[in-house]
Order: C-alpha cells, then structure tokens, then sequence
C-alpha cells in the first residue's frame, strides 16, 4: 500500500492540506485534522526520543492543542501582533507501513515566518503517524525535527 502511487497521492495531499491550513491559519480545522488522542511533538535535542523524560520544545495533546489554538485567536495575545504569515514547503514525502494500519509519513519542510519587518526561516523534518479515516487520514503523533531545535530561536507562536 505505501508503494502505491494513488496511495502515495493521497497521503501528500493530505500533508499538503495540512501546511495550507497552519498558512491561512485556519488552527481550528488544523487541530481537527488530529485523533482524539493525537500528540503533537517538537523535540528540544537532534535524535531525542523521550518526550517526556526529556525537555520539548512542544509535546501537546489535544487539551494543550486547543489552549494554544484559543491563545493564538484572543485578541491580546500580543505575541502574534501583528499576525505572523507564514508559508510552508514539503517534500521528499517517503511512506512506511507503521502498526495498526497506521501510516508513518516523513517529509522535509522549510518554513517561512514574516512578523513585522522581521522574517525568520525554519527547517527540519516532520514524522507524521497517520490513522486511515474513511478517505482520509487522522494524526496520531506529528513530530517536527527542527534543524536548529537546539539553538535559540526566540519564541514560537504559530505551530510548525
């Protein structure tokens, strides 16, 4: 199934849609792209594979999902004033079979963050774990490597 072309679609328009609503910050249908039980993962450390014995960067479950998407929508969340734009690119998308049926999907991604006058560039990585929904896909996890995840970067406000 992972080497099936049509499949192999699939799956990257769905990464695709997902980098098209984080640009239009479209947060609410973002977060609804996750399971229930859904972990959204930055790790701190190249190669880390704690989350949670370990310091993150990001390591949120839906609850924490939903308190940064209300944040990021209150109109004195001076953190994103004026509103960030942003532009994603990904790539390289390479499918494995993971457990469950569960799909694991790595792709590459840059992505461009505008603030003010001041523009900063991201890239790295992402791990998706998807869950087959009818069509389409749940995440499980989402794991963004950042190249420089552990060098300072300032703060973080629009998910990668």
């Amino acid at each position: 199934m992972t080497s099936d072309p049509v499949f192999v679609r699939r799956v990257e328009e769905f990464l695709f849609h997902e980098a098209r609503l984080l640009d239009d910050r479209e947060f609410e249908s973002w977060m609804a792209l996750f399971a229930d039980d859904g972990i959204y993962w930055i790790p701190a450390t190249p190669g880390q594979t704690d989350p949670l014995g370990e310091v993150s960067i990001a390591y949120e479950d839906r609850q924490l999902l939903d308190v940064r998407v209300r944040r990021l929508r209150h109109p004195e969340n001076y953190a994103d004033q004026p509103s960030a734009r942003t532009r994603r690119v990904i790539g390289n998308v390479m499918l494995q079979q993971g457990e469950n049926a569960a799909i694991i999907a790595r792709s590459n991604f840059t992505l461009a963050e505008i603030q003010n006058d001041e523009q900063r560039w991201f890239a790295g990585d992402y791990v998706h774990t998807l869950l087959p929904a009818g069509e389409s896909f749940r995440i499980s996890l989402k794991r963004v490597n950042l190249l420089n995840c552990d060098a300072p970067m300032g703060g973080i406000v629009i998910p990668f």
